[in-house]
């Protein structure tokens, strides 16, 4: 196993090599030894939960974290889906039905993980609706659609990110780091690009605020926060889009990247953040848009 970070943040007294108090320093001994895995795949060691894997961007990311070497969690509310999944990686995969909008269903999904050995120290908060057709601008939004969207795009998120938190602090001693969680954002929470998707885009503009206010909470617990911002991406979860020629059009027309995204654009930004080499990395946004939010 590669040495993480330790569980405090060193704070150097200039000219020093020693932290004061109960921090320690950073050297070459506390530092990831990424010289070793070599021969190995990146989450190598790893045991990583992906929230929404049943289908879409979570099933592209599970199956590249156990190609990866990580055993992964498939959590999903459809259990047909959840079981497929982890079904098609084989014994480096489980598959865990969850609802992520209930805080007990939460919990109990990290106790028995936690019992049986698989407590996660990589979580990647990816689950989330978006509801075409009923979503709409603030005056024509149903107070019931927003508060659906709500319930599993931001309190579904904030639960998962909560108790994955409160397992990493069980897991962590002074030898290892605590874990990496990865939220993921949409360009609609950067910019008025979800203009007729109030309810969705609050939501993600809300993931994006609670990934750098947890991210500076627990970084002196070495749980690092961040945010993966997708641009328009070809799964289930937009099939009204991508089966109507015309919304298709207007929306990759807005992507300078010219074409729209699939999960195996994701991918090795979610690798990078799970894996060592992301170990300095907390609190950001990384966007995989296409250049979307930069319009």
């Amino acid at each position: 196993m590669e040495e993480d970070l330790p569980r405090r943040r060193a704070r150097c007294e200039p000219g020093t090599d020693a932290a004061p108090g109960p921090h320690r320093a950073l050297t070459r001994a506390t530092l990831p030894d990424r010289t070793r895995r070599s021969k190995m795949g990146m989450l190598e060691g790893k045991t990583a939960l992906v929230t929404g894997a049943g289908t879409g961007i979570g099933r592209g990311v599970a199956e590249r974290f156990a190609r990866e070497g990580a055993r992964v969690v498939i959590a999903d509310r459809d259990a047909d889906a959840a079981a497929g999944a982890a079904a098609a990686i084989g014994a480096a995969a489980r598959a865990v039905v969850v609802d992520i909008s209930d805080e007990a269903s939460v919990a109990a999904a990290f106790a028995t993980l936690e019992s049986d050995g698989w407590a996660p120290d990589v979580v990647v908060a990816n689950a989330g609706v978006q509801l075409f057709g009923q979503d709409a601008k603030a005056a024509d939004l149903d107070l019931d659609v927003w508060r659906r969207t709500l319930d599993v795009n931001l309190t579904g998120t904030f639960l998962t990110v909560k108790h994955a938190v409160r397992s990493m602090l069980r897991g962590v001693d002074e030898a290892a780091g605590g874990g990496s969680i990865i939220l993921t954002g949409s360009p609609t929470g950067l910019n008025g690009e979800g203009a007729d998707f109030t309810a969705y885009s609050a939501t993600k503009a809300g993931i994006h605020g609670l990934a750098r206010t947890v991210a500076a909470a627990y970084a002196d617990r070495n749980i690092r926060v961040n945010t993966v911002v997708p641009a328009y991406t070809e799964t289930s979860l937009v099939t009204s889009i991508s089966t109507n020629p015309e919304d298709r059009a207007a929306i990759i027309g807005r992507i300078p990247l010219g074409r729209p995204g699939a999960p195996r654009d994701v991918e090795g930004i979610m690798v990078f953040l799970a894996s060592d080499d992301g170990a300095f990395a907390t609190g950001s946004l990384f966007a995989v848009d296409g250049g979307m939010s930069t319009l």
